[in-house]
C-alpha cells in the first residue's frame, strides 16, 4: 500500500492544523483552503499550498463543494480530509469526490446516508441487536400519532427532528397538554435549521449519562473500538467537558457498550473513524443515540489514554491498509476542556475580536490544541471554540489537579473565554465526585466574575 501524496483539508481552525501535523509527518504534502476572514491563520501559514475559496460567509466557502473540487483540481490534490463539522458528514460531498477521483478521508456516501438519517440509523441499530431507546418506529405523521404513541411510550417524552443535531429540533414533553406547542416548536427550528421538518418521537432518559465509543474500521471487514468517553458536562446539548475512562463506568458495562458499537460498526461495513454514541441511565441501562461518521472533537481524549494517533489511522485507512482489529482500552486518564471565545458571565454570549496577549499552559502531561496567537483576530463568523486544553495522569483525581494548574496559567486577553468556567468546574465537589448527568450545567453556579478561586 502507499500513501496519499497529497491532501487538501476542508476545514480551517485547531482541526486543519491537527491533520496537517500529521500530514507532514507522515510525509504528505497538504494544501490548506480558506475563507478571505481566514488568511492569517496558521493552517494557511504552515500548509505546502493555500488555496483561498471565497468569502467569510461559510455557504460561500467552506460549505462550496464546487470551489473546493476546483481546488482539488487546481492543486492536483489526491486525497481530501473534511476534518469535522462543514461537509465531514456530508454524502453528496463524498460521493463528489469519488466522482472527481480523489480519495475521501471518511466512510463511503452510503455510510454516511445510513448513519446520517436517525430513523434509518435506529432501524439499523435494531436489525443489529444494538439496544435503542423506545420510541417511533418512523416520522411522526402529526400530532394525533405523536400523542397515541406518547401514552404508550409513558411521559417524559422528546421530540427529535430526524436530520438534527447540536440540540436543534429537540423538545421535551413532560405532559399531553405541552405537545402541540412543543411539536409546532421543534417543527419550526428543524425546518430553518436542517430544511427538514421530519420529526419522531422517543422516551426522554432522565438523568442520563452521554457515553460515546470510539471505533475505527479498516476496508478488510475489521472493526474494533477504542473505548469510551464520558461527554456528560454539556450546555444545550453542546459538549463542553470530556473524559476518559468514564468515572460511572465499570468493566462489565464498558465491554457490553464496546461489543454493541461493534456490532454497529460492522452492521454497516463501516470504514474510517467514527464515534457511537449512547446515553446511560441511572440504572446503568445504556441506548443508542446516533453515530456520528467523522473524527471528533474529542478524539484527543482517546490519543492521550491510548498513546494512538486517530488521525494517521484514519489516513492509513483510506489508503487501504489493514488494521490489527484489537480493541483497546484506557492506561491512562485524560480530561478535555474546550476553551471558547464565550462569556461564561452573560449567558455565553460569543466573543470575538482581536486577542492582544496568548499564554497557553505546558508542562508534563498538558497538551493545548489551538490555532490562535497573540495578534489573530477570531472572526464572528464561525464556531466558537478557539482551543483545547488537554491533561492525562495516572489518575482521574491527578488528571484534575493537573487541569486546575493548567487552567491557571491559561492566558488569554483581548476577548473573553471560558476558562473561568472551567476554572470554577474543576473546583465543584459533584465534578470532582463523579457523580453527574447531562443536566449537572443546569445548576451549576459559576459564581461571580473576578471572583478569587480557592
Amino acid at each position: 500500500m502507499k500513501l496519499f501524496k497529497k491532501v487538501l483539508i476542508a476545514n480551517r481552525g485547531e482541526i486543519a492544523l491537527r491533520i496537517l501535523r500529521t500530514c507532514r509527518e507522515m510525509g504528505i504534502k497538504t494544501v490548506a483552503v480558506y475563507s478571505t476572514a481566514d488568511r492569517e491563520s496558521l493552517h494557511v501559514r504552515f500548509a505546502d499550498e493555500a488555496v483561498c475559496i471565497g468569502p467569510a460567509s461559510s455557504a460561500l466557502s467552506y460549505l462550496n463543494m464546487q470551489h473546493i473540487m476546483a481546488a482539488v483540481e487546481i492543486t492536483d490534490a489526491d486525497a481530501v480530509h473534511p476534518g469535522y463539522g462543514f461537509l465531514a458528514e456530508n454524502a453528496e460531498f463524498a460521493e463528489l469526490c469519488n466522482e472527481y477521483g480523489v480519495k475521501f478521508i471518511g466512510p463511503t456516501a452510503d455510510m454516511i446516508r445510513s448513519m446520517g438519517d436517525k430513523i434509518t440509523a435506529k432501524e439499523t441499530m435494531i436489525k443489529a441487536g444494538v439496544p435503542v431507546v423506545p420510541g417511533s418506529d418512523g416520522l411522526l405523521k402529526d400530532v394525533k400519532h405523536g400523542l397515541k404513541l406518547a401514552e404508550g411510550i409513558g411521559y417524559p417524552v422528546i421530540l427529535k427532528a430526524t436530520a438534527g443535531g447540536g440540540g436543534k429540533g429537540m423538545r421535551i414533553v413532560w405532559k399531553p397538554e405541552e405537545f402541540q406547542k412543543s411539536w409546532d416548536s421543534a417543527r419550526q427550528e428543524a425546518g430553518a435549521s436542517f430544511g427538514n421538518d421530519g420529526i419522531y418521537i422517543e422516551k426522554f432518559i432522565e438523568e442520563p449519562r452521554h457515553i460515546e465509543i470510539q471505533i475505527a474500521g479498516d476496508q478488510h471487514g475489521h472493526v474494533c473500538h477504542l473505548s469510551e468517553r464520558d461527554c456528560s458536562i454539556q450546555r444545550r446539548h453542546q459538549k463542553l467537558v470530556e473524559e476518559a475512562p468514564s468515572p460511572f463506568l465499570d468493566d462489565e458495562l464498558r465491554k457490553k457498550m464496546g461489543d454493541a458499537a461493534i456490532k454497529a460498526g460492522k452492521s454497516i461495513n463501516y470504514e474510517g473513524v467514527g464515534t457511537v454514541e449512547f446515553l446511560v441511565d441511572k440504572h446503568r441501562n445504556f441506548y443508542f443515540m446516533e453515530m456520528n461518521t467523522r473524527i471528533q472533537v474529542e478524539h484527543t481524549v482517546t490519543e492521550e489514554v491510548i498513546d494512538y494517533d486517530l488521525i494517521k489511522e484514519q489516513i492509513k485507512i483510506a489508503c487501504g491498509f489493514e488494521m490489527s482489529g484489537l480493541n483497546y482500552y484506557p492506561t491512562m486518564h485524560a480530561i478535555e476542556c474546550r476553551i471558547n471565545a464565550e462569556d461564561p458571565y452573560r449567558d455565553f454570549r460569543p466573543s470575538p475580536g482581536k486577542i492582544i496577549s496568548f499564554h497557553s499552559s505546558k508542562g508534563h502531561g498538558v497538551r493545548v490544541d489551538t490555532h490562535v496567537y497573540a495578534g489573530y483576530s477570531i472572526p464572528p463568523y464561525y464556531d466558537s471554540m478557539i482551543a483545547k486544553v488537554i491533561c492525562r495522569a495516572q489518575t482521574r483525581e491527578e488528571c484534575i489537579a493537573k487541569m486546575k494548574r493548567a487552567l491557571d496559567e491559561f492566558i488569554i486577553e483581548g476577548v473573553k473565554t471560558t476558562v473561568p468556567f472551567h476554572q470554577k468546574l474543576m473546583r465543584d465537589p459533584v465534578f470532582i465526585s463523579g457523580d453527574f448527568n447531562t443536566s449537572f450545567i443546569d445548576n451549576f453556579d459559576l459564581g461571580e466574575e473576578g471572583e478569587e478561586l480557592d
